[in-house]
């Protein structure tokens, strides 16, 4: 007989995710026992690694893709909105657990690096315009600054002025607000915690190959040690799928009728690195372009710079590219193993009206070095090829979900599914993801775990004194959330 492991909480990957749910159920359900299972021998290291993560800090202050024009010339900005509300939860829960000292120095995870989106040519010069008037009506973003002045974005970002024509049509906007957030040194500092605790317990190099639900309506999952080739089960009251995208397949094995609503596309993407310390130490921003037509929010331009493992880091892409695996450690039976027969023809009819994008991938995949090199002059027109080299980002699933009353559609975004009986439940989608972790965790424990969050919200409003408010439609709040939390995590605004 197999050995078997009973635990209140079973949490599936070792990412921002987990790391977050683990840590909220640790704050706010103590008593509850916790065994995180990751496949690889390390945490973080797929989605929420700094070299596989697209964003790094995504507030919605620069990406563009977010505030979409209508067929009417209007910007949209509800989701710019949201974004950045969200962002702001997940600043205050990480000033909380500085002053708690369950995390420990804050420049270990985040810094201040300005915000910029950059565009050229009338039309998107227009655009941008228009994008700032609207983002203005916002208080969460009265502090951005917008230029179509040469010299003052030379100011903001010297690079991508060099060697510029000086009648090209551009503008600009700034924000002294954005950070750079390295999620996968967040990821790993929230486990430590979690370890420390006594309460959540880490298995490393185990992969759950299967799981279902008992008549009592606990979990059993089939686990492998993949080191020792050992196999067990464990037994848990809760499960959380939180695999990036070994999401999709564990999902469906649950059998819950809410899983068979969805289906997944991988889409991956490629770095151009910057090698020469001269350049990567010239720019202090992250700029990010219009995107091409077609393209994933992943693959949204930007000349980025980071702060990885302690060293300047300077990145422009991503490029997208096309493996049919759902993990960057994963098989490349990956798509073909969660085609199943109620969301093959789903899958279809999204492939078809999605033409733009299977375009825009031919295209990226066609690209030769030299040719990358030629993309990233739009935003630096002096890049010399010789400092720069291509290196593998991340791998996403863009979720496919089948609505009842819509059809099928390819949803840009991350979603949570959970079981009826509140059992499981599982994370999918890619963008925003990290950033707005730890509202997408709250609004799980809410659903899931109801009795706890109400029982403690009291306490979860002084973590997070902003819970269940606008922060736009209260000014003060939002000054006094931004000063504790710019205070606590060292943050230059």
């Amino acid at each position: 007989m197999k050995e078997t492991l009973e635990t209140d909480v079973a949490l599936i990957g070792g990412g921002i995710m987990t790391a977050t749910l683990g840590m909220l159920i640790n704050q706010f359900a103590s008593d509850k026992s916790i065994h995180i299972f990751e496949r690889l021998n390390y945490v973080a290291g797929e989605s929420s690694d700094a070299w596989n993560n697209a964003g790094t800090g995504h507030a919605a202050l620069c990406e563009l893709n977010y505030t979409p024009e209508d067929e009417n010339g209007v910007v949209r900005t509800e989701k710019a909105r949201s974004i950045m509300e969200q962002f702001e939860v997940s600043k205050q829960f990480w000033a909380y657990l500085i002053e708690q000292e369950k995390l420990a120095n804050p420049k270990d995870f985040i810094r201040s690096v300005p915000h910029m989106s950059f565009v050229r040519g009338e039309k998107d010069v227009a655009y941008l315009r228009k994008r700032y008037e609207a983002l203005q009506g916002s208080a969460l973003f009265q502090h951005m600054e917008y230029t179509e002045d040469p010299e003052v974005i030379k100011k903001w970002a010297p690079l991508i002025m060099e060697g510029r024509d000086p009648s090209e049509k551009i503008a600009a906007t700034y924000s002294a607000l954005g950070t750079d957030v390295n999620f996968g040194a967040i990821t790993g500092a929230l486990i430590r915690s979690l370890q420390s605790s006594g309460k959540a317990h880490l298995h490393l190099q185990h992969e759950v190959r299967n799981l279902e639900q008992q008549r009592d309506k606990r979990w059993r999952l089939r686990v492998k040690d993949l080191n020792t080739g050992k196999k067990f089960n464990v037994v848990a009251k809760f499960v959380f799928i939180g695999a990036g995208g070994g999401s999709l397949e564990l999902l469906q094995k649950s059998d819950i009728p809410e899983g068979k609503k969805y289906g997944g596309f991988p889409v991956g993407g490629q770095w151009l690195v910057c090698k020469n310390p001269d350049v990567s130490n010239k720019h202090h921003a992250k700029v990010y372009g219009q995107a091409e037509v077609g393209a994933p929010p992943m693959s949204v331009p930007h000349l980025d710079a980071r702060m990885i493992d302690g060293k300047k880091a300077l990145l422009f892409g991503p490029f997208a590219t096309f493996s049919t695996k759902f993990l960057k450690e994963g098989s490349y039976w990956d798509l073909f193993g969660t085609v199943k027969y109620w969301n093959i023809f789903p899958l279809i009819k999204v492939g078809i009206k999605n033409l733009d994008l299977e375009k825009y991938l031919i295209r990226q995949l066609s690209l030769t070095f030299e040719e990358r090199i030629e993309v990233l002059k739009r935003f630096y027109p002096e890049a010399n090829p010789a400092d720069w080299k291509l290196q593998q980002a991340g791998q996403r699933v863009q979720v496919i979900h089948n609505d009842e009353n819509n059809g099928p559609s390819l949803q840009f975004g991350t979603e949570i599914v959970t079981s009826a009986d509140g059992t499981l439940s599982a994370l999918l989608g890619a963008s925003p993801g990290a950033s707005t972790a730890v509202s997408i965790m709250l609004r799980l424990l809410q659903r899931c775990f109801p009795d706890r969050a109400e029982a403690n919200m009291e306490r979860l409003l002084k973590i997070i004194p902003s819970f269940g408010q606008n922060l736009e439609d209260n000014p003060q709040l939002l000054a006094e959330v931004r000063a504790r939390t710019s205070k606590v995590l060292e943050l230059d605004v």
